[in-house]
């Protein structure tokens, strides 16, 4: 199984940023992190983070050719703001779901909306660095039964 991990705008900036609402734990400890729970379930996971949507768009292309399983996708702040990336989640035709460290719903208002998330097969959102664990027991559940 095959997954991969995009990771938008500011997530590298983890344990820097308002750790008031991100939390303590840098960015490379969670990747490490998520790595070592990944591979004690023979998951083959890469990790990616962008600033730039753009560049998002293209590993999101790029998964479909590298034939990815599952992508787990924080779209930082594009979640609230892009149609491009809707557009490139639905043309991939991969089972990709939106995760998210802190509670979107808790937040201000725009944040209340996803565009990125109806393209989903479903959000996590709140549960910290545990939202992106979730995310890999989903993938990892969802294709053992296969």
């Amino acid at each position: 199984m095959k997954i991969m991990i995009l990771n938008g705008p500011n997530i590298n900036f983890l344990g820097i940023r308002e750790k008031e609402v991100y939390g303590h734990q840098n960015y490379a400890d969670m990747c490490n992190y998520l790595k070592d729970i990944a591979e004690s379930k023979g998951i083959s996971l890469d990790i990616f983070q962008s600033n730039i949507e753009g560049e998002m768009i293209n590993i999101l292309q790029r998964a479909y050719f590298e034939k990815y399983d599952g992508i787990i996708i924080n779209p930082g702040a594009y979640t609230h703001t892009s149609i491009a990336l809707f557009d490139a989640i639905k043309s991939i035709e991969i089972p990709t779901l939106e995760v998210h460290l802190s509670n979107i719903h808790k937040r201000e208002d725009f944040r209340k909306i996803s565009y990125t998330a109806v393209a989903c097969v479903g959000q996590i959102s709140g549960l910290g660095v545990d939202s992106y664990v979730m995310g890999l027991e989903y993938f990892y559940r969802m294709f053992s039964k296969k």
